[in-house]
């Protein structure tokens, strides 16, 4: 493509832990590969730096949430996540982004999508990657969204105005169901792991059965090219086990090195993306990690620090905690186990607000 290429609006907002491009649906294309070809233009992909576009040369920031008012009676607003390759000219949409989904809400009522309330708006979102539901609640004082605040949040410096991330329906997001191999544990490529989807398909492992002590820093983990063999071929024989297919080119599933928590928490973890160290750790993920370890029988259940009654479950990783509430009917015994309820804490904030010109070739 060459000559003049109109710009488009967009909106960069921080949500959560994560970066990534706001758009509505009808300011891009309605065939999806012309869309992500755009958006790959637009974020600068493929390149290690994405010089010529807005990408942050990271995957948690090589990210676009797409929007639009929904057609559901159950929800407001339809929001799409798409995971842009950084180095790789690859769009996913196999996965949800609880992070990008602390910024829908804001984002629909600045886009006129959604009536702000005047001391607090709640907009149900549906999850389009899965079909399911997540209410978030955030402040909006005389009807104008509030971004600061004095919440904060691991992995973020500063303080915002929280957002209350409610999930319901998340379980077997990807996979089709919470535990998609039928059991709470198996053992996969000689290593014993629980596969679990509640929002995000995630395999977990104790970081000692790979041989590291799960206190690694992600630059550690990163030079430890024997760790991210065993991972790449760990998580491509699960892939297959959980459904998912041939995965060597998705971002999912992840894969989660759980270890003895150190810092007050309920469990250290170090999680793989897919194999590039998490300087934190994801919202979907985290509420996977901690509704796999409220099952007996699950792999690193032993390592658990349990909560108060009544207390969240603190996620500890590289960069801090992320506190997680999950509500579970049954313990995991014959499978029987149904996810009540998963909500989180999260904190966004708009950046920049304007149009954005994709490169045009």
């Amino acid at each position: 493509m060459t000559g003049h290429q109109p710009g488009l609006p967009c909106m960069v907002m921080r949500g959560g832990t994560s970066k990534g491009a706001y758009f509505l649906a009808r300011d891009l294309p309605a065939d999806p590969r012309e869309r992500d070809e755009l958006l790959l233009r637009i974020m600068g992909s493929p390149d290690p730096r994405q010089i010529d576009g807005i990408g942050g040369a990271h995957p948690l920031t090589s990210k676009v949430a797409v929007m639009s008012a929904s057609a559901s009676p159950d929800a407001d607003i339809d929001y799409l996540f798409l995971q842009l390759g950084v180095d790789t000219a690859h769009v996913s949409d196999r996965q949800n982004c609880g992070n990008i989904l602390a910024g829908v809400g804001q984002f629909a009522v600045e886009r006129g999508l959604f009536p702000a309330a005047d001391t607090e708006t709640r907009v149900r979102i549906r999850m389009v990657n899965s079909g399911s539901l997540a209410t978030a609640t955030f402040p909006t004082p005389g009807g104008q969204v509030e971004y600061a605040g004095a919440t904060a949040i691991s992995g973020v410096p500063g303080t915002a105005a929280p957002v209350l991330l409610d999930f319901a329906g998340t379980e077997g997001s990807a996979c089709g169901s919470l535990l998609p191999t039928g059991h709470v544990s198996d053992v996969v490529d000689g290593v014993p792991v629980t596969c679990v989807d509640n929002g995000m398909p995630v395999v977990i492992a104790r970081a000692a059965d790979l041989g590291v002590t799960g206190y690694e820093t992600p630059a550690q983990l990163a030079g430890d090219t024997a760790l991210l063999d065993r991972i790449q071929s760990l998580r491509l024989r699960a892939g297959t086990l959980m459904g998912l297919g041939d995965v060597g080119e998705a971002p999912v599933p992840k894969t989660t090195l759980v270890a003895a928590p150190r810092y007050g928490g309920a469990v250290t973890t170090r999680t793989f993306i897919p194999l590039r160290p998490h300087e934190s750790i994801g919202v979907l993920g985290a509420i996977t990690v901690a509704t796999a370890l409220s099952m007996d029988g699950a792999v690193g259940r032993e390592l658990l620090a349990p909560p108060a009654a009544g207390e969240a479950l603190g996620i500890e990783h590289p960069t801090g905690r992320l506190d997680v509430a999950v509500e579970l009917d049954g313990d995991g015994a014959g499978g029987g186990v149904r996810v009540r309820r998963s909500a989180v804490v999260r904190t966004a904030r708009k950046l920049f607000d304007g149009t954005v010109f994709p490169r045009s070739y």
